[in-house]
């Protein structure tokens, strides 16, 4: 098997963004190695687009600002659409507390220069969501540049991308460890079809990332966390231009695309659990009986039970990214651990990546609250928190 400069474990978008934005920067003899059969396979394909800035932390608002000025150029970049559609993103609130938590990302997300997020007392809820039951809501907030995107569309998007500019990739090829050399550095990956030579490894592998090495020395404290999604057929029963909305005490959130209304509702624990589960029937009457309850005009909604799926979120320890060189192999990189936000912030990951891997630092945005030895020995990821 040919040698590469740079292997790139998971295509995925955040394999194929860093390897498009390290093509694009003149590094040659990449490969993206990927053991599905196809794209889109993996949690990509399983995520529901959501775009959002409304984080509580600077690191994840200024990840979210760099994408959304990625995504406002991805046509013109990239050659693909990546349907960025600005229908905003509305928390509600029934709990002091929650709104307490909302104001106070709120002057996060102020601080950061993202001026357009309002704070929404109970009267004004109805005017950006009227289908919300207001009974018990407190208030919350809105940020109408927050909205949608379509994933399968950016990650087909870099991947055509990076081939044009000569990156190779390869379907249905298993990475099953790697091989170091007497300093400690990677001198090539094994997979399924035997050993690939590699001057450095990009670990992509998303959900899986935790096991790619089978070394708890070189893989990044990464766990798998099950996510399910309830999908109706198709009805008008809502508006396409609906922002996401989201009840941030439980978690509950909807959206439409594409004419169907997609319903999520966090389930506790579940972590570890393998792709492509099955979804649960329970969980999708308790979610539908959400849905009636709080918007009572999904009373005439019906899930579509075969359309359901399950996908994976990758948790880090503290819920950020995990960005960079490992901390005891100067040639294996990460780009893992983005806990739900993966798809909203690959742009920007893979920029940031291809700097540290080409320039020694990123210079887009500081980068140092996701540094990947950040992290104690026995660090065990922490659930989703409210933002």
């Amino acid at each position: 098997m040919k040698a590469a400069s740079i292997v790139v474990v998971g295509g995925g978008i955040m394999g194929a963004s860093v390897a498009w934005h390290l093509a694009r920067r003149g590094w040659r003899d990449l490969v993206i190695l990927d053991r599905s059969a196809a794209p889109g396979l993996g949690s990509t394909g399983a995520a529901t687009g959501g775009f959002r800035v409304q984080f509580e932390t600077p690191i994840d608002v200024r990840l979210s600002l760099l994408a959304r000025r990625k995504l406002l150029r991805f046509e013109d970049e990239v050659g693909v659409d990546p349907g960025y559609r600005q229908a905003g993103y509305l928390w509600l609130a029934d709990r002091r507390e929650d709104l307490e938590a909302l104001r106070s990302a709120l002057a996060v997300q102020r601080a950061e220069g993202v001026t357009e997020a309002i704070e929404l007392g109970h009267g004004e809820i109805a005017r950006h969501n009227p289908a919300v039951r207001p009974d018990g809501l407190l208030g919350g907030a809105f940020c109408p540049s927050d909205g949608f995107i379509r994933p399968r569309s950016m990650l087909q998007g870099y991947l055509d991308a990076a081939a044009r500019l000569g990156v190779r990739i390869e379907w249905g090829l298993e990475a099953t460890g790697v091989t170091r050399a007497s300093d400690g550095r990677i001198t090539a990956v094994t997979t399924t079809r035997g050993a690939l030579a590699a001057g450095a490894v990009v670990n992509a592998a998303g959900a899986w990332a935790g096991a790619l090495a089978r070394d708890a020395e070189l893989d990044p404290p990464v766990i798998p966390l099950r996510r399910q999604v309830a999908v109706t057929l198709p009805c008008d029963l809502l508006p396409e231009a609906m922002p996401m909305t989201i009840f941030t005490g439980d978690g509950f959130h909807l959206r439409v695309r594409d004419g169907r209304v997609l319903l999520l509702w966090p389930t506790p624990g579940a972590p570890g659990r393998p792709f492509g589960v099955e979804v649960e029937d329970d969980w999708v009457a308790a979610v539908a009986r959400a849905a009636r309850a709080r918007i009572p005009i999904l009373g005439r909604a019906v899930v579509d039970r075969p359309s359901c799926w399950a996908g994976l979120y990758e948790m880090s320890p503290d819920r950020h990214a995990i960005l960079g060189a490992a901390p005891r192999c100067p040639n294996l990189y990460y780009i893992n651990g983005s806990s739900g936000h993966g798809v909203m912030h690959a742009p920007a990951l893979g920029q940031l990546l291809a700097e540290i891997i080409s320039d020694g630092a990123a210079s887009s945005i500081d980068v140092t609250a996701l540094r990947p030895d950040r992290f104690g020995s026995g660090a065990a990821p922490a659930p989703a928190g409210l933002l």
